[in-house]
């Protein structure tokens, strides 16, 4: 899937797009909204309203899988299901599916060149990359009609694209710092534009079991129907089995998600939650759940590849991310050595992510993000060195490693992951994370590293 050629025409799309905005972050509805009324977007109550069901998940962390459990679980119980997610791992393709299968490129094509005959019509509007995109992706999920149809919010909330729809039920799954520079400094500021989502008598799935003070105030503004973990819903679960509970139903003999991590019960039972309280329009039975929870799949997210050396692959980019990513590494069990293959991108908190690694890395190989793949927000390895250099001289005897920690620097992931190879044995880790970018760049490699020679 990951080698599938892109249409030339639409590859010319993209690059347009890349050269006019590139990785630029623009929030704002007005705009946006002025471009689908020339798209003839259906409207309602000035938010574009479309057919089937709308359920818009937004949070720092956890969109992608609470996402990927909500298409599982519906795509199992028979519905006709869009996801729409973001940022892409691999290909731009991977940001739309429908019924599980990413769309043909010339569906993509014809809608990027209606928003484009728009934007033009309405004035020669400026529109971000993420704008233009989530645009033509709410044109094709149109024409499509599924029953039931998933978006994930870019970044915040309130002033996101996405938030555009009006929205049947809306999930937030954790709230913590990330994007300070657009949505503020401190979690309570962060909850306010996210808490955004929410619309009046609509579920609002709220699984942030310590969310800041004010967002319930918010939310009770807004008078959401608010569904919060540990009031509403939650689980709980033993060495072989889980369950979930709810307002008026009960899910039991569930097994583990395919999904590993300890946060994915979290973000599954915000999935269950969402579908529960729209159950009077999409029931959901058991077998759907199950097959859902078993056959769940979102590369990158904690995603271990078999063979040895262990590969860890995971896309966290934010302190709260690199918390659980180090928790999740605790519950692999021993290994001799990591070595941890990390690239961030400049606005990143880098002190506090490799605070929260701490001393569980032997060796670091610091890998350059280019500005061809990161654009403005590219930083070098040589950039990353001090933070990771003042992580190592704070921590205590306790915590560091036996032998002396290294540091390299290399030009590119892959590089950088190629000589994290040579630093390991079967017996060994090696932890890849930091960015989507990290984690696309170094796949080609990582996903040979354990196999045996014939299959490489």
């Amino acid at each position: 899937m990951h080698d599938r050629q892109t249409s030339p025409r639409l590859s010319a799309w993209l690059d347009r797009l890349t050269e006019r905005r590139g990785n630029e972050i623009r929030l704002g509805l007005d705009r946006l909204l002025d471009v689908a009324r020339f798209m003839v977007l259906p409207m309602q109550d000035n938010e574009v309203r479309l057919k089937g069901l709308v359920l818009t998940v937004g949070g720092t962390n956890g969109k992608g899988s609470t996402c990927a459990f909500l298409e599982s679980i519906a795509l199992q119980s028979g519905y006709r299901v869009s996801c729409y997610t973001s940022p892409h791992l691999f290909r731009f393709q991977e940001r739309l599916r429908f019924n599980g299968e990413e769309l043909d490129d010339q569906a993509w094509e014809a809608a990027l060149d209606e928003v484009e005959e728009a934007r033009l019509a309405a004035g020669d509007i400026d529109l971000s990359f993420f704008e233009v995109t989530t645009l033509a992706a709410i044109r094709i999920v149109q024409g499509l009609e599924p029953d039931l149809a998933i978006f994930e919010i870019g970044m915040g909330g309130r002033l996101d694209a996405v938030n555009c729809l009006a929205s049947d039920a809306a999930v937030l799954t954790s709230i913590d710092l990330d994007h300070q520079a657009f949505l503020g400094s401190t979690r309570q500021a962060i909850a306010w534009e996210k808490g955004h989502i929410a619309r009046r008598d609509c579920p609002f799935i709220l699984a942030d079991p310590s969310p800041p003070e004010g967002l319930l105030e918010l939310l009770e503004q807004r008078q959401a129907d608010v569904w919060w973990i540990g009031r509403d819903f939650g689980y709980e679960g033993d060495k072989i089995q889980w369950q979930w509970w709810g307002r008026s139903e009960r899910r039991s003999g569930l097994g583990y998600p395919a999904l590993r991590g300890i946060n994915q019960l979290l973000n599954a039972s915000a999935a269950l939650a969402a579908l529960s309280a729209l159950r009077h329009q999409l029931a959901v039975h058991q077998g759907g759940v199950r097959q859902g929870l078993a056959q769940v799949s979102l590369p990158g997210r904690f995603q271990v590849l078999p063979g040895q050396p262990a590969v860890v692959l995971d896309v966290a980019h934010n302190p709260h991310a690199a918390g659980v990513l180090a928790a999740n590494m605790d519950q692999m069990g021993f290994f001799p050595k990591t070595v941890a293959v990390v690239g961030m991108l400049a606005d990143k908190d880098a002190a506090a992510i490799f605070a929260r690694l701490g001393g569980r890395v032997d060796s670091w190989c610091l890998a350059s993000l280019s500005s061809q793949q990161a654009g403005a927000r590219a930083r070098l390895a040589k950039e990353l060195r001090p933070f990771c250099e003042g992580m190592i001289a704070g921590l205590s005897e306790m915590e560091r490693p036996v032998e002396p920690v290294t540091i390299f620097e290399f030009d590119d992931p892959e590089s950088a992951l190629a000589h994290a190879a040579s630093l390991v044995g079967p017996n060994d880790r090696i932890v890849v994370f930091g960015s989507f970018v990290t984690v696309a760049q170094a796949w080609p490699l990582a996903k040979t590293l354990g196999q045996a020679p014939h299959l490489s």
